[in-house]
């Protein structure tokens, strides 16, 4: 069995950094799997065993093939959130410095203006301005300072970025 998502590298350094948020919608996507649709798929191959003949029907055949992917969706976030490393981004003792979780901004190379958010390898998102903690503008961006000239590895070749601004995010406030 080909098993994609359970052949995935393990994070750099072994630990899955990942953020509160991030940590609480694998926990929320692992739940619905489980709690809500597993359940729903489950009902309805038990409704089309009892149609008889399973090797043409559709709903039988279907139903089984969305177990297995939930099932090993399921497998692969247990397995991250097992060695998931929850970092509160507002908690980072130096904010001059950049760490997990950091918001810079950046001037690459063509003097376009960038800015990223470093997040954990299972929760960024490169749609909403999330970079992974292990990709390279991550990694050469890791422990610099607003003013600093960083190098990073690109397919054409090294590529310097001067970084501009860094910020955090605001610890939440606590509800009364």
């Amino acid at each position: 069995m080909n098993d994609d998502e359970d052949d995935a590298p393990p994070p750099p350094g072994g630990k899955n950094y990942i953020s509160p948020a991030g940590h609480a919608r694998m926990v929320a996507e692992l739940h619905a799997l489980m709690r809500v649709e597993r359940p729903k798929v489950v009902e309805i191959v038990s409704w089309a065993a009892g149609n008889g003949d399973r090797s043409e029907n559709g709903d039988y055949l279907y139903g089984k093939k969305r177990l297995r992917e939930i099932d090993r969706r399921a497998r692969f976030l247990g397995k991250r959130l097992d060695i998931a490393e929850i970092v509160e981004p507002w908690a980072q003792p130096d904010p001059t410095r950049i760490f997990f979780g950091a918001a810079v901004t950046y001037l690459d190379a063509n003097d376009v203006t960038r800015r990223v958010t470093i997040l954990g390898v299972d929760e960024a998102e490169i749609s909403r301005g999330e970079v992974s903690l292990a990709s390279p503008i991550a990694r050469a961006l890791l422990r610099g300072r607003v003013g600093d000239v960083v190098r990073m590895q690109t397919p054409r070749g090294i590529e310097e970025v001067e970084i501009l601004d860094i910020s955090y995010p605001p610890a939440p406030q606590a509800t009364p």
